[in-house]
């Protein structure tokens, strides 16, 4: 094709992709991971739940598409659509912000566990994915097997450390 960037031929970005703004095509996913302050083992049951609710009203205000996301007792995975009208640092900061303060409004006994409204720790992960959505997506999906199976080969006890060998 003939005036088309060699970027373009290469990942080809067919339109069922791309989302649109008014003067914009994009494609634009990004890999998350939150954990809560000091990595307290904290997302279960009742909080799992409004989390979950939380999450997904903070990114439907904003217009991010939260594509495959998942909860771990101490972690949060996240693969979203951000819109290029909002920076990831932008965007995290009304996410971690806001969820912060519905989490401590909702579940006010949190407060003696996390003081001054903190619930997230500093900081977050994030990645580009590109055009490898579906591993990252499958990767997220099978991390809570992940885990279990890894839970499995590190309680095994293979020896008594403190048995010392007859001499």
């Amino acid at each position: 094709m003939a005036g088309t960037p060699p970027y373009e031929e290469a990942y080809p970005v067919t339109p069922d992709m791309a989302e649109s703004l008014a003067h914009t095509k994009w494609l634009c996913k990004y890999h998350l991971v939150l954990t809560p302050k000091y990595r307290r083992k904290i997302i279960y049951k009742q909080i799992r739940e409004d989390m979950r609710k939380i999450i997904r009203d903070l990114c439907k205000w904003k217009g991010v598409e939260i594509v495959e996301g998942h909860m771990m007792p101490d972690h949060i995975y996240l693969l979203v659509s951000i819109p290029p009208k909002y920076s990831v640092s932008q965007f995290m900061g009304y996410l971690k912000g806001k969820s912060a303060m519905m989490i401590f409004d909702r579940h006010s006994n949190l407060k003696y566990k996390f003081g001054n409204r903190h619930f997230w720790a500093t900081g977050y992960y994030v990645s580009t994915v590109g055009l490898n959505e579906a591993t990252i997506a499958k990767y997220i999906r099978e991390q809570d097997h992940h885990d279990q199976v890894m839970d499995t080969i590190t309680t095994k006890e293979l020896e008594n450390p403190f048995k010392g060998v007859a001499r």
